[in-house]
């Protein structure tokens, strides 16, 4: 008979430093509540340093209009103008605020319910809209606004944003990409890859989980037994960490630590940010059959806009008069855009084949041949 040795366990101080780095804080990082009060310790000991005023009177203003151009939009699709519009109502301070952490040119790779992130890139809101009223997949220039299209499949765009961040690092460029995604999202197999890769190849990209609650009707608790989706990001080595999404301050200086961290040669980070989606998941989407109504109407006590404008107000930054300002900018907006909308498109049937290939390939040749044969043909018949 051979003798066992007796197992012992040892702890590697290092291997356990590493992990307490990856770890998100125990609660959502705070720093307003929703009164508007600022929270001690809220950032859970992390050190987030907060936004500076420009930066948050600025987010604030970006959210009042964002919020008016959402309820437009909303009113369009009742209205025709669009087939479908997926609301982000009471999801501002993640979508405002997450962009406000980023240059220029670093990239944005959107979800189809980020249009308010798409306008706060001073993005057109008409050709924000382009895809939702069904004219083509795009209405803008993704590289010259360096902000991908719109994603509908699941996660997908997270490996887009994983692989252009490793790019631009090889390219000897401190750009950054941030890529949003939903709750439901994360259990898509693109999200665990995106992960896994940015990880290895110390991309610099930061993934923004808008945990809203839902993935249309299938509610967080079906989704995941983890006690944040922030956790996630552990077991690729990815720091993570996990904000209150409503509190446009939080979410700043964490998004603020996040970017500049990648920025820096850090690598990715994983953020998530508790919100609520207001509205249903799309004007197609009866939200009432899967949610109760006290649950919508205690969100509503959370308010990321009047939260932030509660705290500007208390340390002077804004006043009646500047509100009032920034309400009638959004009414404006909204109206330029109700305007613009209203009036139908001229669509060139020839753009079809446009930005397909870079080089087109002979079916995509021998079709527009095709077509163009047959436009020719009724322009004569009307003739």
């Amino acid at each position: 008979m051979t003798a066992q040795k007796e197992s012992t366990h040892t702890t590697d101080p290092h291997a356990a430093g590493l992990v307490a780095s990856l770890l998100p804080c125990p609660e959502p990082v705070q720093f307003v509540d929703a009164t508007g009060r600022r929270v001690p310790g809220g950032e859970g000991g992390r050190g987030y340093a907060q936004p500076t005023a420009e930066q948050l009177v600025e987010t604030w203003r970006r959210m009042v209009v964002g919020r008016r151009f959402d309820v437009q939009s909303t009113a369009l699709t009742k209205q025709g103008r669009l087939a479908v519009y997926p609301s982000s109502r009471g999801q501002e301070a993640c979508q405002v605020g997450a962009v406000m952490a980023l240059r220029p040119d670093d990239w944005v790779f959107p979800t189809y319910r980020d249009s308010v992130a798409l306008i706060t890139r001073d993005i057109d809101p008409v050709e924000t809209l382009t895809l939702l009223r069904g004219d083509a997949h795009c209405g803008y220039d993704p590289i010259a606004r360096h902000t991908a299209a719109q994603c509908t499949p699941l996660a997908t765009q997270l490996i887009h944003a994983a692989g252009v961040a490793h790019g631009e690092a090889r390219r000897g460029r401190d750009t950054v990409a941030l890529g949003f995604i939903g709750d439901g999202a994360t259990s898509e197999g693109d999200f665990h890859e995106a992960l896994n890769f940015a990880a290895v190849f110390n991309a610099p990209v930061v993934f923004f989980v808008q945990n809203n609650k839902y993935a249309i009707s299938v509610p967080l608790s079906k989704q995941t037994k983890a006690p944040s989706l922030a956790y996630k990001g552990i077991g690729y080595g990815v720091p993570s960490e996990q904000v209150d999404g409503n509190d446009a301050m939080a979410v700043l200086a964490v998004v603020n630590h996040a970017v500049q961290r990648a920025r820096d040669g850090g690598g990715p980070f994983l953020i998530e940010a508790h919100t609520y989606r207001l509205d249903a998941h799309t004007n197609a989407d009866d939200a009432t059959r899967y949610r109760e109504a006290d649950e919508v109407t205690d969100w509503l006590t959370r308010d990321p806009i009047a939260r932030l404008e509660a705290w500007l107000r208390s340390e002077g930054l804004v006043d009646d008069a500047r509100v009032e300002e920034v309400t009638a900018e959004a009414e404006a907006f909204a109206t330029a855009l109700r305007d613009r909308m209203n009036a139908d498109p001229q669509v060139d049937p020839m753009s079809l084949f446009d930005n397909v290939f870079a080089e087109p390939t002979p079916e995509l040749v021998e079709q527009r041949y095709m077509v163009a044969q047959e436009i020719a043909a009724e322009q004569e018949e009307q003739e």
